[in-house]
């Protein structure tokens, strides 16, 4: 009987973390900057992904040159200062060292080139776009233009601090997000309307210079379902830091729900849909977490 009891206690617990992490999969991300992290943001996109894994290329050939440097640096003081070595050595020159500080730091550079030109040509292109989405930047705030969803278009303003909900973070809340639906190729057009703005979400590895009277193109594609923030990051005037970037991606059948509604009844009934969704999820999660507790 024991056996079994155990068996059974064994199997619920099995149940209650099944159901818990089935929860926290399910749950949409908040990608945003954290007080006091280090490193980069969370890669949600394939491009963000590239750029996150030659990062970090790029940060152990660092870490070996420098301790590298560092250890010749500390030899040289200690076996070569006055005390240790009275009589410096006369020696002009030695071909096979000249040719060893030649040769690696050629490969090193050619090892950072290869991956280098990699990432930049893959986030250059716009690989089969099953979207678009026009960006224009102004002084100082975002507008967005959907030209594939009968051309539906919003201005997106920060949420002054007197305004923001419970939640909402300072300086990055917006009153209409960008919608995205996920796993979607997504094609960027950028341009400015006044000076030059620069369109940046990291965790989805985007940045792209919106310039007057020139329309950039670049492209996202949003790995999983959440809210990623950005920012402007090229000093465009007074309020240059009062017009962040929030981008909302959801299920491609919540997409096609915002689009028609934003369309039929205007951006107010888009946020207040997606509203809904976010109290949704929130309660679909409140649900599941009961239900865990229950079983155990």
């Amino acid at each position: 009987m024991s056996v079994r009891k155990n068996a059974a206690a064994f199997a619920a617990l099995l149940t209650a973390l099944a159901g818990r992490a089935s929860v926290a999969l399910a749950d949409p991300v908040v990608s945003m900057p954290e007080a006091g992290k280090l490193g980069m943001q969370h890669a949600y996109s394939p491009v963000a992904v590239q750029l996150e894994n030659f990062h970090n290329l790029l940060l152990y050939i660092i870490i070996g040159i420098v301790a590298f440097v560092s250890l010749l640096l500390l030899t040289v003081m200690v076996r070569f200062n006055k005390r240790a070595n009275p009589v410096p050595s006369k020696t002009s020159h030695h071909t096979l060292l000249e040719v060893a500080w030649t040769v690696v730091p050629v490969l090193i550079l050619v090892i950072v080139a290869v991956p280098s030109f990699r990432v930049l040509y893959y986030g250059d292109r716009t690989p089969n776009p099953e979207m678009t989405v026009k960006i224009t930047g102004h002084q100082w705030y975002w507008s967005y233009e959907y030209p594939d969803n009968n051309d539906i278009s919003f201005d997106s303003n920060i949420v002054s601090d007197g305004d923001l909900k419970p939640g909402q973070p300072r300086l990055l809340t917006v009153d209409n997000e960008m919608v995205v639906p996920v796993g979607t190729p997504v094609r960027l057009l950028l341009t400015g309307a006044d000076v030059i703005h620069s369109w940046y979400v990291p965790s989805l590895g985007v940045q792209l210079h919106a310039v007057p009277g020139r329309i950039n193109e670049t492209w996202l594609q949003a790995s999983t379902e959440g809210t990623f923030y950005g920012q402007c990051t090229l000093i465009c005037g007074t309020n240059h830091g009062f017009m962040p970037i929030v981008v909302h991606a959801v299920s491609k059948e919540d997409y096609k729900a915002w689009a028609e509604k934003t369309k039929t009844a205007g951006i107010d009934a888009g946020r207040a849909f997606l509203a809904s969704l976010e109290a949704a999820k929130g309660a679909t999660k409140t649900a599941l977490a009961t239900d865990n507790g229950a079983a155990r």
